[in-house]
C-alpha cells in the first residue's frame, strides 16, 4: 500500500512528520535511486527502496505504549531545552524506540502522560468529537459556590473562546482552599487553569489523575511503564466511531 513518503519516515521513528517534510524539501529523501523533493509523494515501505540522506531507513518498528506519572517542574517536548530545564523524556527510558507525548502537560503540572510511536492513535486521542475523557484533581484558591460550579458545568467564553462544559465536584476543604475532581473532553492550552482563573479561583495545584482510562495505580511520581495489551484494546476501542445503521429495522409482525 502506497503512504506519503512524511509518514513512512516518522512511523520507522526517525523524526516528525514536520521534520520529514524539511529533508523531503531538501532533496534528503530516495526512492528507489531517485531524489523526491515533492511533498505528498508516495511510496510502498514494502516494495520500494527508500533512504534518507543515503541511508536505508529500518521497517516500521513495532508500536510503543507508555505512561508516565509527570512530575512538576518539567517541559513537555522532545527536543532539548534552550534554558536547560528539565524535559519530560529524561523520564522515559524503558524503550529505545523513538516515543513522544500524546498531548501535553504544562510545567507545573503532574500527572498522567502518555507516550507512543502509534501516531494515528494518538491523533485521534486528541479530537474533541472522540470526547477521551481526562480527569484532574485540582487545588484553587477560595471556596466555588454551586453558582459557580454550574457555570463551569454548563461551559465557558474566554476571551471570545468557548470551553466546552467541565463535569466538577468538590472534593474537600483545606483552609481557605478547596479541592476540586474536574473531568473535561477536550484539551485546550492551559484548559483548566484558564476557566478556574476566569470564575476566581486560581489555580494553586493541579494533577491529572486519568487519561482515557489511565491512572496513577502503582506508578510512583516520576516512575514510567509499559501499557498492557487489555489497556492498549481499551484506549483503541474509545476512537472507535459505531457503525452507521444502514438499513431500518424491520417492525416485529403482530
Amino acid at each position: 500500500m502506497e503512504i506519503r513518503l512524511q509518514k513512512i519516515i516518522a512511523d520507522a521513528g526517525l523524526a516528525s512528520r514536520r521534520e520529514a517534510e524539511r529533508w523531503i524539501e531538501q532533496g534528503d529523501v530516495e526512492v528507489n535511486g531517485k531524489v523526491v523533493k515533492k511533498l505528498g509523494s508516495l511510496a510502498n515501505p514494502s516494495v520500494d527502496s527508500i533512504k534518507v540522506s543515503g541511508k536505508p531507513i529500518p521497517r516500521k518498528q513495532e508500536e510503543v505504549y507508555v505512561v508516565l506519572n509527570k512530575p512538576t517542574g518539567c517541559l513537555t517536548t522532545m527536543a532539548e531545552d534552550k534554558r536547560g530545564r528539565t524535559t519530560v523524556m529524561e523520564y522515559v527510558k524503558v524503550t529505545k524506540v523513538r516515543v513522544f507525548p500524546v498531548g501535553r502537560l504544562d510545567f507545573n503540572t503532574q500527572g498522567v502522560l502518555l507516550f507512543t510511536n502509534d501516531g494515528a492513535l494518538a491523533k485521534k486521542l486528541l479530537l474533541p468529537k472522540y470526547k477521551v475523557e481526562r480527569t484532574y484533581k485540582v487545588k484553587v484558591s477560595g471556596m466555588p459556590n454551586e453558582k459557580t460550579l454550574k457555570r463551569l458545568s454548563r461551559g465557558v467564553h474566554i476571551d471570545g473562546e468557548k470551553f466546552k462544559p467541565i463535569e466538577v465536584r468538590i472534593q474537600k476543604t483545606s483552609g481557605k482552599n478547596c479541592f476540586l475532581i474536574m473531568t473535561l473532553v477536550e484539551g485546550k492550552n492551559r484548559h483548566i487553569k484558564k476557566v478556574c482563573e476566569h470564575v476566581g479561583h486560581p489555580v494553586i495545584k493541579l494533577q491529572r489523575t486519568h487519561f482515557g482510562g489511565l491512572n496513577l495505580t502503582g506508578l510512583p511520581l516520576g516512575a514510567c511503564r509499559f501499557l498492557s495489551p487489555k489497556e492498549v484494546k481499551a484506549l483503541t476501542k474509545l476512537v472507535v466511531k459505531e457503525p452507521l445503521l444502514l438499513t431500518r429495522p424491520t417492525k416485529k409482525k403482530r
